[in-house]
């Protein structure tokens, strides 16, 4: 019988590193995780092992990469914060294609956004570009995955949607609401990225959910089905994320920023492609209901803590 395969996912005891992680684990790989989290709680238990991202020493990163199959990329940064930048996730994001590279890694899945340009004002959405270049550039065969918003049991976004809307007595959306968003489930993001892994060739895709929403429907949408109907009310971007600002201190987290509300007032998480995913938010929805917005969910505390398990919303 032939060695199990070993398989790297980047930030597996997190959130889509996780999902990614325990397929490939029901597909008998073997599992290793590159994280700046050794010592977060281990939903794994032994049979992943983890060992932390040198990306001041890409030698040492290439040699905890040597023999790896495929490398999944999910590295990245949801904001700028003085602990943490877009600029810098970029930079350790060409040094661990380089590692990748050096250590020989037969394929790379690397997980971008939908409508990435260089030529963009937004920064999440140049690098993101900046990264998808530099990885072509590697030589290494390839799959870029292009979601929008997940959803599930760890997300942040949806959950806290339904956390205000269980709180507040309306709804403020940016502008009219009107710009689109198409939502896939983390699972089929990670079933993508599994038969990518196994796939051959290079290519790009637009890793989008089944449904597509207007920002105004998929707040009544939440609303309705977790039993929190409220007056939706359009209100300008500015004071929008200044009420963001207002509630992400009272919760110690960063709720929105100018960026988030400007990539989504641009419909830029909305494509034309085909639904690469089959579970509707909907219907995930209806299936948690009970437990969806009932705890906040932290970006930052995730990242102040990292011995902390994810918690499962």
């Amino acid at each position: 019988m032939s060695e199990p395969q070993l398989h790297v996912v980047t930030g597996a005891f997190g959130y889509s590193g996780r999902y990614i992680a325990f397929r490939l684990l029901d597909l008998g790989h073997r599992v290793r995780t590159l994280t700046n989290s050794v010592d977060r709680a281990n939903p794994f238990r032994d049979r992943v092992e983890a060992v932390r991202y040198r990306f001041d020493d890409v030698d040492a990163m290439a040699d905890s990469l040597r023999g790896a199959a495929v490398l999944y990329n999910t590295y990245w940064v949801r904001f700028n914060h003085r602990t943490f930048t877009h600029a810098e996730a970029v930079e350790n994001t060409r040094r661990l294609f380089e590692a990748a590279r050096r250590g020989g890694v037969g394929r790379i899945v690397h997980v971008s956004i939908t409508n990435p340009s260089e030529d963009s004002d937004l920064e999440y959405f140049q690098g993101k570009a900046a990264l998808e270049r530099a990885l072509r550039e590697t030589g290494i065969p390839h799959s870029i995955l292009r979601p929008t918003v997940l959803f599930g049991k760890e997300d942040i976004l949806i959950n806290n949607i339904a956390w205000m809307l269980r709180r507040l007595p309306f709804f403020g959306v940016f502008g009219d609401g009107q710009y689109q968003l198409q939502p896939i489930y983390v699972d089929d993001l990670a079933k993508l990225a599994v038969d990518e892994g196994a796939s051959t060739g290079s290519r790009t895709i637009d890793a989008i959910g089944p449904e597509t929403f207007t920002y105004r429907e998929l707040v009544k949408t939440i609303g309705r089905i977790i039993g929190k109907p409220r007056p939706i009310v359009s209100v300008p971007p500015w004071l929008g994320y200044w009420v963001g600002c207002i509630v992400g201190k009272l919760v110690g987290d960063t709720v929105v920023t100018k960026e988030e509300i400007e990539g989504l007032m641009r419909n830029l998480l909305v494509t034309k492609s085909p639904p690469a995913g089959p579970t509707r938010l909907t219907d995930w929805a209806r299936e948690n209901a009970s437990t969806l917005g009932a705890k906040y969910a932290s970006e930052l505390a995730r990242r102040r803590d990292r011995s902390a398990a994810y918690e499962r919303l």
